[in-house]
């Protein structure tokens, strides 16, 4: 199985991926699947133009030469696809959100009309081969209306991805927090072993990730050094 990851973590030392790393491990577990990862802050990936040019050429390809189109091509050879991100203001950093805005050469400017009365493009690429991920930490101490913004746009991308979004992800590299934060990372590698069996993640395996690790009252209390 072909793996790319889009980590958007504009850090080196990302709470998120921190996360990641820990599915991969698990996913990975036998050393069978060809994992590509890209450091989205790493590449230069410039603002879509609206010119649609991609359109007319159909080659799957943006007119604008920088690295998106490397990214493009593992895209769609890809057999998952997990999008690695901290949350921010709601919704993914700008330059991972320019990715995904720049996936317009995978569809065609022809629209089709599904079933449920939603109008979406035709697609260029066989986006049925490809099972998408997405892991997404945030600084907040709790779930409700944080990540609401986050898995609307997701689930309209992407379909209906797997989705985890994890609350208070800054612990993950706290020392001092280590007594709690090594065991959601342990989750997630166990977690990544379940994806790599079922290609899917049950919806409790889901629930159990994204369980706060501490009491919302001690998390505020600690990030405001009460």
């Amino acid at each position: 199985m072909k793996v790319l990851v889009l980590n958007g973590s504009p850090k080196k030392k990302s709470d998120t991926f921190r996360l990641t790393d820990a599915f991969l491990k698990g996913l990975n577990k036998d050393g069978e699947h060809e994992v590509h990862v890209v450091n989205v802050i790493e590449k230069t990936i410039a603002p879509c133009r609206g010119c649609f040019g991609c359109w007319q050429k159909m080659d799957g390809h943006c007119v604008i030469e920088d690295d998106q189109n490397e990214i493009l091509d593992l895209y769609r050879t890809s057999d998952l696809i997990i999008w690695s991100f901290p949350l921010y203001c709601y919704s993914m950093p700008s330059h991972l959100k320019a990715v995904l805005d720049r996936t317009i050469p995978l569809v065609k400017m022809r629209m089709q009309q599904l079933e449920d009365g939603t109008v979406r493009h035709e697609a260029l690429a066989d986006f049925s081969k490809i099972h998408t991920l997405v892991i997404c930490g945030c600084g907040f101490p709790n779930w409700e209306g944080n990540f609401d913004a986050v898995k609307l746009m997701c689930n309209t991308c992407f379909c209906g991805p797997d989705m985890v979004c994890v609350p208070e992800a800054p612990l993950l590299n706290v020392p001092l927090a280590a007594i709690v934060a090594d065991p959601l990372l342990a989750k997630f590698e166990k977690a990544g072993e379940e994806y790599a069996q079922k290609m899917t993640l049950s919806p409790e395996t889901v629930a159990e990730l994204e369980r706060p690790m501490i009491s919302a009252e001690e998390y505020i209390r600690n990030v405001n050094g009460g």
